[in-house]
C-alpha cells in the first residue's frame, strides 16, 4: 500500500468521480461502509485509511491448513468426513479459477456497471451438490468455552460476508444455494498442557443467506463516494469517537 508517511494519505486505490476505468471495491470495503460511511469515504475517496491492525497469523495458519485438507478430498472428488458427519450432500467444488477466487486482492469478481465498480471477494471454499448447485463455505477460527453461534453482534458481518460471496457467484452465472456453511474451529483450553501444539474441535454451522440487499448497498456506497462532502460518522464507530475525543483535547 502506497502511503505517504508524512501526511498519512494513500496515493493508490482512491476513487475519482467520473473516471472511465472501473473502480475496484472489495467485500471488506463494502463492510467498511456498513460500519461507518465517514471512515469509508475517508479511506476510498480521500486516501486516509484506518490504522492497520496486526495480522491474525494463527487464524491464517488454520485457514491455510483447512484449505490443504479440503483440497485433498477435492482432488479425489469425494466428500470430506466433516460433510458426511453433518449429512451435507456435496463435495468440494473444482474449478479452473478456484485458486484465484481464494486469493486475497483477486477473488471472485463482477463489474457492476451502474456504478462502474469492480466488486471483489475472496472465498475460503465452495462445495457443490450432485445437482450442480454451489454452497459458499467460510472458515473461522476462535478459542472459547462458550457455544459458538452466529448470534453475537460482531458476527453479523460474517453473514453479510457470505451473502456478498453468494451474490458474486450468482453474477458470474453460477447456480448458488441460499444455504452456506461456516467451518468453525475452536482452540481447546481444557487440556493439561500446551506440549508444543494446539488442539481444536471443529463444528459446521449452517446459514441461510439472502443477498437482496447487496445491490442496494453498492448503490449507496457509490452515492457516498460521489458526494463532495464528508458524511456523518456512524454512532458506533470507535475510530470516529476516538478522533472526536482527541480533537476536543487539542
Amino acid at each position: 500500500m502506497a502511503v505517504n508517511r508524512h501526511n498519512g494519505k494513500r496515493t493508490r486505490n482512491v476513487y475519482v468521480p467520473g473516471a472511465p476505468e472501473p473502480f475496484k471495491l472489495s467485500r471488506s470495503k463494502l463492510e467498511l461502509y456498513v460500519e461507518c460511511p465517514r471512515c469509508f469515504y475517508l479511506d476510498r475517496r480521500l486516501g486516509v485509511g484506518r490504522p492497520e491492525g496486526f495480522p491474525f497469523t494463527l487464524n491464517s495458519a488454520v485457514d491455510t491448513l483447512l484449505k490443504k485438507e479440503f483440497d485433498i478430498h477435492r482432488a479425489r472428488g469425494e466428500a470430506h468426513p466433516l460433510m458426511a458427519h453433518y449429512n451435507v450432500d456435496a463435495i468440494p467444488f473444482s474449478h479452473p479459477r478456484l485458486d484465484k477466487w481464494r486469493e486475497n486482492f483477486v477473488g471472485v469478481q463482477y463489474l457492476y456497471e451502474p456504478a462502474n465498480f469492480l466488486i471483489t471477494g475472496a472465498v475460503d471454499d465452495i462445495w457443490v451438490t450432485p445437482q450442480g448447485k454451489l454452497h459458499v463455505v467460510d472458515y473461522k477460527a476462535t478459542s472459547t468455552t462458550r457455544e459458538i453461534t452466529l448470534d453475537e453482534e460482531y458476527r453479523q458481518g460474517y453473514k453479510r460476508q457470505m451473502e456478498i460471496y453468494q451474490w458474486l457467484l450468482r453474477q458470474n452465472g453460477f447456480s448458488v444455494s441460499d444455504t452456506g456453511y461456516f467451518v468453525y474451529v475452536n482452540g481447546r483450553t481444557d487440556l493439561e498442557a500446551f506440549d508444543g501444539r494446539l488442539e481444536f474441535t471443529i463444528k459446521l454451522i449452517t446459514y441461510v443467506g439472502n443477498d437482496d440487499w447487496v445491490e442496494i448497498l453498492i448503490q449507496k456506497a457509490h452515492k457516498c463516494l460521489n458526494a463532495d462532502y464528508i458524511p456523518e460518522p456512524s454512532e458506533n464507530c470507535a475510530y470516529c469517537v476516538y478522533v472526536n475525543a482527541v480533537c476536543k483535547e487539542l
